[in-house]
């Protein structure tokens, strides 16, 4: 942390407090945890599942971009192993570990649910804390049918990249995905990949202090 600038802090932390949105919890048919490289998603996901907040337990993710570089074996697998361990019986746990992105994440949620002629009404989607909004819109783009909510790690900016993430990611790598996580915010949309968000116009300044201090690792490429 002390190798940042506080300035790029104060920058990070506006686009931190937007990519969270703080929906509060409701029970929900279905918990569907969109896998990364961070592991303490799984373990929010399943203490979601011990408390009683959805009787059916979803983790999917293959191996994206970030994780594809750290391991060999899928996300999914590796969070579902964290949930058994927790106590999360595996009758009630489903596993979609072929998917590389958010809207893959969904997508094949779908068709898996659709295989095995389960049809949830509502989900709570739990993810990174700073990947709360992208997910929400992706998943209201993508299965536009379904109610959801969104949740993630319940830790703070300053937890979250000084000890809190994987060790093999730095805070200046989180910095730059975050970054690259809120052009996606904006570029989307326009794909077909996302709901439409409103970006504050001090969100975006933000966005494009970072982006010329260098913070540009995770732009998409064109």
């Amino acid at each position: 942390m002390a190798q940042i600038p506080a300035s790029i802090h104060n920058l990070a932390k506006i686009l931190w407090n937007y990519h969270r949105l703080d929906q509060p919890l409701e029970p929900a048919d279905a918990i569907l945890v969109l896998c990364s490289y961070d592991k303490r998603v799984a373990e929010r996901a399943a203490q979601l599942w011990l408390d009683g907040w959805a009787p059916l337990l979803i983790f999917s993710g293959g191996l994206g971009v970030i994780t594809r570089a750290l391991w060999s074996e899928p996300e999914a697998d590796q969070f579902a192993r964290i949930a058994l361990d927790m106590g999360v019986p595996a009758e009630a746990i489903l596993i979609e570990n072929q998917s590389t992105n958010t809207g893959e994440n969904v997508l094949f949620t779908r068709q898996l649910l659709a295989d095995r002629n389960l049809d949830p009404a509502s989900f709570l989607l739990v993810q990174k804390p700073y990947m709360e909004r992208r997910s929400y819109a992706t998943f209201r783009k993508v299965w536009p049918q379904k109610t959801a909510r969104v949740t993630s790690p319940q830790v703070p900016y300053e937890e979250y990249l000084d000890s809190y993430s994987n060790p093999d990611l730095s805070p200046k790598q989180i910095i730059h995905i975050m970054v690259g996580d809120l052009q996606r915010i904006r570029e989307y949309p326009a794909k077909g990949f996302q709901i439409p968000q409103e970006i504050p116009q001090e969100v975006w300044e933000a966005y494009e202090t970072l982006v010329k201090a260098g913070y540009n690792q995770h732009l998409i490429k064109e």
